[in-house]
């Protein structure tokens, strides 16, 4: 039981806790956003209903409340909770809980809780330590990571686990967030005189990102540092919020999954010719200081698998953008990187290259080595046949003859060259080929 003095330092630290903080949420009404996994009837909410949790990793952007789900799940359940942060824990942190874990199970039947947050941050020996314990359930194992657990999660954890994923909170939800916060006199601003106007919270939430505890930051920043006017009311205004949240919360790590996606996006949409949406992407991967050689390596990728032999001149502007990129650097290799990104975006397309060194490869993967015909060899041994003498194209009307190309003078077809800009030249005059070699026949 609380003493005097306890209570007294509970509510002074209520006083001066960040608003975030003040209005986490205690219970799964109080919660904001995640209907797909705690809607009425959903699976999540079912196991902290009927207490029957198993391990799980929660997975998603910052500020969409994972440790928050963590703790209602630790107050609304009759088992033991231990929390701790991959950043500072070790092994030996780890095992001290474990132990008592499986004690309390034995002793009393009573399971415990671990939620480690960053659980990504735990290299492999750590994250082995909790195997046993979470098999056997001595440990009910709830890991938080920013980071795709596919690839950053052992697969031993991974499959004594439930991944549920979190997902930004929606702009409905940070609207009425917000508004709580605001009218909430015991936990947020209710017992100020506070103006701010649906627009202006709208603003707000348009440079968030779905992240309701920078939502909530910004917020206490804007109205703490912002004078009342004479009649006692603090009116929040556009330029306070800029002044307050500065910039974009680009949500964008060049180690993480972000990383890869707005890429992939990038490529796809330039595969696609849509030229405003690479132009996007374009735009995000530098604010949020991705490499722009990256990006310009990527360009010389996608010119050659996506637009290839439709339009040649692609690979060379792609190749010139990663010069260009390197000699100038940024700022301004954003106008070379803007260039090639609206040019292959905007060309013709041609994926037939690419298929065909595919299937070439795959050829060579799963059958036997061709022998070098005689006539193609370098070094000829013995007594050579006129038959199997090399005859030199040059030597022969439009540079073409016919002769032995592949072993037994076999036919493969790996390039199926299509109609699209530069590439019905290279079609055509593959027909006239083989028309030509065919006729020698007659």
């Amino acid at each position: 039981m609380d003493n005097l003095f306890d209570l007294a330092y509970k509510n002074k630290k209520n006083d001066i806790a960040p608003l975030a903080e003040r209005l986490r949420p205690r219970n799964l009404e109080e919660f904001y956003g995640q209907d797909h996994i705690l809607g009425e009837g959903k699976l999540l909410n079912r196991l902290i209903e009927s207490d029957r949790l198993t391990s799980m990793i929660f997975y998603g952007p910052p500020g969409t409340g994972k440790t928050t789900l963590a703790n209602i799940i630790a107050n609304q359940t009759e088992n033991n909770f231990y929390k701790m942060s991959a950043v500072t824990a070790g092994v030996k942190d780890i095992k001290e809980i474990t132990n008592l874990a499986s004690s309390d199970l034995k002793i009393y039947n009573k399971k415990t809780i671990l939620f480690i947050d960053e659980i990504h941050r735990f290299n492999k020996a750590q994250q082995d330590v909790l195997l046993p314990y979470a098999e056997d359930g001595s440990i009910i194992l709830i890991g938080a990571t920013t980071e795709n657990p596919i690839f950053e999660v052992n697969k031993a954890l991974l499959s004594r686990s439930r991944i549920i994923e979190f997902k930004s909170i929606s702009s409905e939800d940070l609207f009425l967030l917000a508004k709580r916060a605001i009218s909430d006199k015991k936990r947020g601003f209710g017992d100020k005189n506070i103006l701010i106007t649906d627009s202006v919270i709208d603003f707000l939430i348009n440079y968030v990102e779905g992240d309701a505890r920078n939502l909530l930051n910004s917020l206490e920043l804007a109205i703490i540092t912002t004078k009342a006017r004479e009649d006692g009311q603090i009116e929040i205004t556009k330029d306070d919020i800029l002044n307050c949240v500065q910039r974009n919360n680009l949500r964008y790590d060049k180690d993480g999954n972000m990383h890869y996606d707005i890429i992939s996006a990038y490529i796809k949409s330039i595969r696609a010719s849509e030229v405003d949406p690479a132009l996007y992407y374009l735009a995000q991967m530098l604010e949020s200081g991705e490499d722009p050689k990256f990006i310009a390596r990527r360009l010389i990728i996608s010119a050659s698998e996506d637009i290839g032999l439709a339009d040649p001149n692609a690979l060379n502007i792609a190749v010139s953008t990663f010069h260009a990129v390197n000699f100038i650097g940024m700022p301004e290799a954003r106008i070379p990187l803007a260039e090639a990104t609206i040019y292959l975006a905007s060309t013709l397309k041609s994926n037939s290259a690419y298929l065909a060194i595919n299937k070439a490869m795959d050829f060579v993967r799963n059958n036997k080595t061709l022998e070098v015909p005689e006539n193609l060899k370098n070094i000829h041994v013995g007594d050579v046949d006129e038959k199997d003498m090399y005859k030199y194209s040059h030597d022969y009307e439009d540079g073409i003859v016919k002769q032995n190309y592949l072993e037994g003078g076999r036919n493969m077809s790996f390039f199926s060259p299509n109609s699209n800009g530069f590439e019905k030249n290279i079609r055509d005059r593959l027909s006239f080929i083989k028309s030509k070699k065919e006729a020698t026949n007659k």
